[in-house]
């Protein structure tokens, strides 16, 4: 370990010109043009001396998922023979900066040992902890037997369907166990899956002076709102057994229609996100959901609704294998970090349920502070401490270095 901890120390300064590089390529998504940060990625990691494999996604896949542009690259290095193959995914697709920046959102600006700039914390940050985790592990003449491969995507903004799932669909990778994007004091086991819906109502238009003559589609989308509201506080008390998840949570975040002012509306959209906790089986609250929906509209008479699924996503749920491998890593970062490390869930969802959903132990570990909120992530000034990407880094090398060796 100690000629890890070396290893580490000898890359620091090139680990934090090798992030700096990947903020200041643009990546935002929207609008998803993302293969010429790919493009510019490849190189950096191959001039550390890494084969890398550009697997371009098809534009009808991109389109599909409302991206313009995608190119998954996967490192691949095997230590001595046989062994697990361990697969490390980071996404460098990122939001947009928004408005209020202090710092050029992608200057990459070092400022009392922080950096700042769009993705440096969400998550391209990873892509330098994993990369020189694994050039640590090269460099230290260790002797493992094992296979350790970086997966780097750009669509987690979208939803994961054409990095993650794409690559293991295709076949392009069948890891034992995973580690994806996350911070550096707590190892994520469990997260919150999503769903989300878009309900249409259907009326009668008819002129505002007579709206008895019509059939008033906000009426019925009213009602159907009432219910989701009442099922809101009923889901408060649902509190999920896995730390840090909480309950589950329903949003209704955007509503259209109407024709104008004096007309009955014949027609009113919404659509909403409900949050599902690993508990909780997608399925069952999806049917859940239209059924409250459609007994709703039943309430205005001559109305309809059709509903439309635009995203299920799953939780990431927690296993005895993934368990396993969070309390390595808990154990190996708190005698980094020299603070405790604990397991715990978060509430929003990550690519990693797309390994988990393949069989794979899956958890979520990398460079970061303790919270989302404290690393400004998908806001403005997004900030990493570079101190934490360092350590980070030595925990993914001791991490490999453990697994590949026992």
């Amino acid at each position: 370990m100690d000629k890890l901890a070396e290893a580490v120390a000898a890359l620091r300064d090139d680990s934090q010109n090798f992030l700096a590089a990947l903020v200041r390529v643009p990546s935002d998504n929207p609008p998803g043009d993302c293969a010429a940060h790919a493009a510019a990625t490849a190189p950096l990691l191959e001039a550390m001396g890494f084969t890398v494999e550009r697997h371009v996604v098809p534009a009808a896949a991109c389109a599909a998922v409302g991206m313009a542009s995608a190119t998954n690259l996967i490192v691949r290095h095997r230590f001595g023979s046989g062994g697990p193959t361990v697969a490390l995914n980071a996404h460098g697709d990122v939001v947009p900066p928004g408005q209020g920046w202090t710092q050029d959102p992608y200057g990459a600006a070092v400022v009392d040992g922080r950096m700042y700039g769009r993705g440096v914390a969400v998550s391209k940050s990873d892509f330098a902890t994993y990369a020189f985790a694994l050039r640590a592990l090269q460099a230290s003449g260790l002797q493992l037997n094992g296979t350790v491969e970086l997966h780097l995507t750009y669509d987690e903004e979208t939803g994961g369907e054409i990095g993650p799932q794409w690559l293991l669909e295709q076949g392009l990778s069948k890891p034992d166990l995973c580690i994806c994007a996350g911070f550096s004091y707590a190892v994520t086991t469990g997260h919150n899956g999503v769903l989300h819906l878009e309900a249409t109502f259907h009326g009668k238009q008819a002129h505002a002076a007579m709206p008895h003559t019509g059939v008033d589609a906000l009426e019925a989308a009213t009602e159907a709102l009432r219910s989701l509201y009442a099922e809101r506080a009923r889901l408060s008390g649902l509190l999920s057994g896995v730390a840090g998840i909480g309950c589950p949570a329903v949003t209704v975040g955007r509503i259209s229609g109407g024709v104008n002012t004096n007309v009955v509306p014949d027609s009113i959209a919404f659509r909403l996100d409900r949050r599902i906790i690993p508990e909780e089986n997608p399925a069952e609250v999806e049917a859940g959901l239209r059924a409250l929906i459609q007994a709703a509209c039943k309430r205005v008479p001559g109305s309809s609704v059709e509903i439309r699924r635009i995203v299920l996503a799953r939780p990431l749920v927690p296993t005895d294998a993934s368990r396993d491998l969070a309390a390595r890593i808990c154990r190996v970062a708190s005698e980094v970090f020299a603070t405790p490390v604990n397991q715990v869930g978060v509430p929003l969802y990550t690519d990693a349920r797309h390994y988990a959903e393949a069989g794979i132990p899956t958890v979520l570990y990398g460079a970061g502070p303790r919270s989302i909120l404290e690393a400004n992530a998908h806001a403005p000034d997004e900030n990493l401490v570079l101190e934490d990407l360092h350590k980070a880094t030595l925990v993914i090398a001791r991490v490999l270095a453990e697994v590949l060796a026992a």
